[in-house]
């Protein structure tokens, strides 16, 4: 354990010396050259940043919310967790060029509260035996009972409800249902169809009693990550974006970055992301984007981002980074993001500003001890 921990601190301390001589694109600066200095003008810049990612990343999903999409209250089951929660299954039907398609959400709903509650919505991309809508089998993963005694309710949904983890060159899941063929090169990758189902979610989630539409948090943990990123990029309505070890692809820096790279990436897991993210394989420094204006997208919203000391596939330090860097777009509004110009240690969580940010000792995961990081961090700002 002590060599991991020695390997991860030496990738991790080299990451950040070199990340630290890296120039960044300026998410203040328009396409056009001209900087942005005043709020009112964030919108058409977000626009440009949002477009650069969407042709040259992740994609252009061909829909939004589908016309004629149901949501469909399948089963309500009060005195769960020992009274503490109503649980409430879920179902989402929808009809597109392809055929049917659907997805199942799982939401708990804390019954203690009078007024309606804030909801953590993570994004499982693990085996679904780790989101048990009955509780029998319980994982650190996803806390049910933990969110619920802190006042928030708890939904999720299966990943491979929308679009299973595998390459079939986009045949499968609501690929299969929606795209227009043939795909051209900027035709939304897997991490898109899942950012597009967090989305579907939410449409769900702010129709039902007892859920608070204007505190809305999105979880993703690695691939979710990246996922909860995108989806809260896009989708205004997520009050609060948490990236949990989403390494490339997701929170950290891309220039200078150690550990997996964008080539990497592409060629471990080609539908992910659109074609046209295969041109900035090895060509990180040429890119028009990094990762920095990913978060940005999310200002003046809030954002959390969280590493682990084991990581070094992610790169911690090019996480951090990432949230130093994006915090511009919040001064702008008169706001603070990352409260800290260096990166915290282990177990010491940063969450004064607008920004979250902490380092976990241990490995690539998602454990309670981030959850409750991400629930303090949402008792602090979420219902301001």
């Amino acid at each position: 354990m002590s060599h991991l921990l020695s390997i991860a601190a030496l990738l991790t301390a080299v990451s950040f010396a070199l990340a630290g001589e890296v120039m960044l694109p300026d998410p203040l600066v328009t396409n056009a050259g001209v900087r942005v200095t005043t709020p009112a003008a964030w919108p058409a810049r977000r626009a440009e940043i949002l477009e650069i990612f969407t042709r040259e990343m992740f994609g252009r999903a061909p829909v939004a919310r589908p016309a004629g999409m149901k949501i469909s209250v399948m089963e309500t089951t009060p005195g769960m967790m020992d009274g503490a929660a109503e649980r409430r299954l879920i179902r989402l039907d929808w009809t597109g060029p392809g055929g049917t398609g659907g997805m199942n959400l799982i939401l708990f709903v804390p019954t203690a509260q009078q007024k309606p509650a804030g909801c953590f919505l993570l994004i499982c991309n693990r085996p679904s035996e780790n989101i048990d809508p009955t509780r029998v089998q319980k994982s650190p993963y996803w806390p049910a009972e933990a969110i619920i005694a802190r006042g928030y309710a708890a939904a999720t949904f299966y990943n491979d409800d929308l679009d299973p983890d595998k390459h079939d060159e986009f045949k499968n899941g609501v690929h299969g249902v929606f795209d227009t063929l043939p795909r051209g090169n900027d035709a939304w990758g897997t991490l898109a169809a899942w950012a597009w189902g967090a989305s579907r979610a939410i449409d769900a989630l702010v129709e039902q009693p007892g859920i608070d539409a204007k505190r809305i948090a999105v979880v993703g943990h690695s691939r979710g990550g990246k996922t909860a990123l995108w989806c809260g990029a896009q989708d205004e309505r997520v009050a609060l974006t948490i990236s949990n070890n989403s390494g490339c692809g997701g929170a950290a820096i891309s220039r200078g970055k150690a550990g997996e790279n964008v080539a990497r990436i592409n060629k471990s897991f080609p539908h992910w992301f659109n074609a046209n993210y295969k041109n900035w394989d090895n060509k990180e420094f040429e890119a028009p984007f990094d990762q920095h204006e990913l978060i940005a997208l999310c200002a003046p919203r809030l954002v959390y981002v969280a590493s682990a000391t084991e990581d070094a596939w992610a790169d911690p330090a090019a996480e951090f980074r990432a949230t130093v860097a994006a915090t511009p777009v919040w001064q702008l509004f008169g706001l603070t993001g990352m409260t800290a110009t260096a990166q915290p240690a282990a177990e010491q969580p940063e969450q004064a500003g607008h920004i979250g940010y902490h380092l976990r000792t241990g490995k690539h995961d998602l454990t309670e001890y981030d959850w409750q990081q991400y629930m303090n961090f949402a008792d602090k700002h979420l219902s301001k």
